[in-house]
Parts: structure tokens; sequence; C-alpha cells
């Protein structure tokens, strides 16, 4: 299933959603009763999709729709993207973003920051002026997220391992795939991935799926660590971690989770589930060689990502904000054309 079937109505999606400014959900403390707290106020760049990390990846998904799709027939809205994006994408409004994430140094911390180093990523790749343009006006950005995450790794003793935003392997691990990391910001993230994770063994992957999780938290950090170990190193390791997968016993990992509930907020996060599994897995079977393993984990990421594309574009906001992100990963990895 390639993304250019989907191209036009991804756009249309994010379009429809990084212009909508309400209903929004702003984590934002307010510290005085003269505080302007109109979204577009406080994030002049990233005011839609209902909270702040929903629309810089579905700034993201934009850029990404455009750096393989643009000019095509696959992506007719290419001008009103770039459009949407020349307008949000300036200096001024990211210098605001940039002084808001440097003020907070928490907020958003790692799941947001990572998205916007990715979404930073894609507009150096995307060729043209525009994605020049638009990579420059995020620079100043990109530097207090290195800041931050460099002031961060030292003091995060212990990973966060459940399946939700603030979950330590996928953050950092699309930090290291976006290229944008300063070279100590980068050798740190890769000497804290390891020091967290080498040693893990034997994942609990009955306890999966939490009825909540919208990544997986074993195959989030076997994913990641695809990208600080070398291929011989990652098979062994996968072996200690998930014996289950070479064993061919039954791992739930590989079953597609239920979901009740799709106009559920909360439980509508198992169909981002879905889509994140079916990236992590397909990454993962990439990275190991053949045998029954891999052919375990790329028959369970077709099935998660058969399960979950159908849920993408449902006309419900709680689902139609950020849900096409994860397909898009799902369908076009974010390593894979680097």
């Amino acid at each position: 299933m390639p993304l250019s079937a989907y191209a036009s109505r991804f756009a249309g999606l994010a379009l429809a959603n990084i212009t909508r400014e309400y209903p929004n959900f702003p984590a934002h403390l307010n510290t005085g009763p003269d505080e302007r707290l109109e979204p577009s106020s406080l994030h002049p760049a990233f005011y839609g999709a209902y909270d702040w990390h929903s629309s810089v990846h579905m700034h993201w998904l934009l850029v990404r729709l455009l750096r393989r799709h643009g000019g095509t027939p696959a992506l007719p809205e290419t001008g009103p993207a770039v459009d949407v994006l020349d307008r949000h994408l300036t200096a001024g409004n990211l210098a605001v973003e940039a002084a808001y994430l440097r003020a907070r140094p928490s907020f958003e911390r790692p799941y947001g920051w990572a998205w916007l180093l990715a979404l930073a990523a894609e507009c150096r790749a995307l060729p043209g002026e525009a994605g020049t343009r638009w990579a420059g006006a995020l620079a100043p950005a990109v530097a207090v997220v290195d800041d931050l995450l460099s002031d961060w790794l030292p003091k995060a003793t212990y990973p966060v391992r459940h399946g939700n935003h603030p979950n330590s392997a996928f953050a950092l691990g699309l930090a290291l795939d976006s290229g944008q990391l300063s070279a100590a910001t980068d050798r740190a993230v890769r000497e804290r991935l390891l020091a967290w994770f080498a040693d893990d063994h034997d994942a609990p992957a009955h306890w999966e799926p939490s009825g909540q999780d919208f990544l997986s938290p074993a195959l989030s950090e076997a994913d990641t660590m695809r990208r600080v170990l070398p291929r011989d190193d990652l098979a062994a390791w996968l072996d200690r971690f998930l014996p289950a997968l070479g064993t061919g016993a039954p791992c739930p990992l590989l079953d597609v989770p239920v979901v009740s509930d799709h106009a559920d907020p909360q439980i509508g996060h198992l169909l981002g589930l879905t889509l994140s599994r079916a990236a992590a897995l397909r990454s993962l079977a990439d990275a190991l060689p053949e045998g029954p393993a891999r052919s375990r984990l790329d028959g369970a990421a077709e099935a998660h990502l058969s399960a979950g594309l159908p849920a993408v574009e449902r006309g419900d906001f709680t689902t139609d904000h950020w849900l096409a992100t994860f397909a898009a990963l799902a369908l076009d990895p974010v390593a894979d054309g680097r």
C-alpha cells in the first residue's frame, strides 16, 4: 500500500486541522490574569489540530507529502499546502515558538520536541526554495530543542516506558532519525539509550496493550535500539528482549488490538497503536536477517496496517486531528527515504 494512494486524503486532513484553532487543549500554565491565552497568540505557528504536538506532526505530514508527491496528480493540494506552510512557518512565528520552548523546559518533553526535529528535517530534505526557507525559520527552535535535550538527558535517570506521549524510546528514536541534533547531543542520546535499554531482557509483552496506548512500550524500545545497535548485535538483543519472536511462541505484540469505541478519545488511541506498531514491526523486520522472526514481524506489520488504515479518515475530530501522521509513518517510515 503506497503512500501515494492516500496522499490527497491525508493532505486534506492536515490542511483542515492545522488551520482549525478550536477545539483546543493547550498544555499551558496560566501565570496571571492578564495573560493572553488564545491558542494562536501562544503558538502562532502551531495553534491548530487540538494540541501543540499534533499540530507539529500534522505540519510534518504536509511537508512529507510535498516531498514525496508534491506537484504530481497524487497531491492536487500542493498549492494550498505550500500557502498554509508559508503562513505558519515564518521566522516571526517560529521565534515565538522557540521562545516559548526556551521559557518552559518541560513543555512537550520529549514527544513534541522530537516531532519538531522531524519537521525541520523534512523541510531540509524538501527540494526547492520553500523547504530551505521553512527549515531556516525552524532553526532557532531546533537549537532550543537541542539545548533542552542536552540539559535534560543527564537528569533522566530512568526512561518513561508507558505507551503515551512521554515514552522515552519513541521520541529519542525519532530525534536520532531527524539528523538535526548537534554531534554532542546525538552522542548523549545514544549513550542514554544504551544505558537505559542495553541490558533489558524478557519484556513483559503480555502486559500490552494498556487501555490508552498509542505506542507499544516494547516495540518502541526495540525499534529505537535498532538505531543504536549494529545489525548483528540487534538480533542478539532482540532474542533476549522478546524471545517469543524467535521461538515461534505466541506474542501479544503481534496481535491486532481490539478497539471497542473509535470515537472515544482515549480508547481511540488504540487505533494509533495499530499504526505505530505497524511502523515499528516493519522497521524491525527490515533490520533482521531472513528467518522465522523476520517473517512473523512482516506478517504482523501488514495485519496491523490493514486494520488501522480504514480508521484514519472518519470525520471525527478525535482521530482526524492526529491519526494520519501515524498512518504515514507506517506506509513510509521516516528512516526509509532520508
